[in-house]
């Protein structure tokens, strides 16, 4: 088992930035490729970034290109989502969520996620 949690969600204007963190505990982190997804209301949970085990691979989807940055520190079992230029449109629920080996933009293909943590963006 792989428990996540998230924190540093709230509320921003449009424009402002927020650093969402997720931890991990439970086995080797290092183990598991990591990804951030979102989930509006009325709307599927969709796929935001996705991060390698190493960290060498990275992946957004195509709204949140150069505005957010996903890393991680396989020292700290932590994985952060940095949110710049933050829109309306980025407000949401987001989940970390912990896949076995490989990365996947798929939220099925995941093994283990987090509570979420609420993201609000005022225009």
């Amino acid at each position: 088992q792989v428990q996540l949690v998230e924190s540093g969600g709230g509320l921003v204007q449009a424009g402002g930035f927020l650093r969402l963190s997720c931890t991990a505990s439970g086995r080797t982190f290092g183990d598991y490729a990591m990804g951030w997804f979102r989930q509006a209301p009325g709307k599927e949970r969709e796929f935001v970034a996705t991060i390698s085990r190493s960290g060498d691979s990275i992946n957004y989807v195509d709204s949140v290109k150069g505005r957010f940055t996903i890393s991680r520190d396989n020292a700290k079992n932590t994985v952060y989502l940095q949110m710049n230029s933050l829109k309306s449109e980025d407000t949401a629920v987001y989940y970390c969520a912990a896949r076995y080996l490989r990365t996947s933009s798929s939220p099925r293909a995941y093994d283990y996620w987090g509570q979420g943590t609420q993201v609000t963006v005022s225009s």
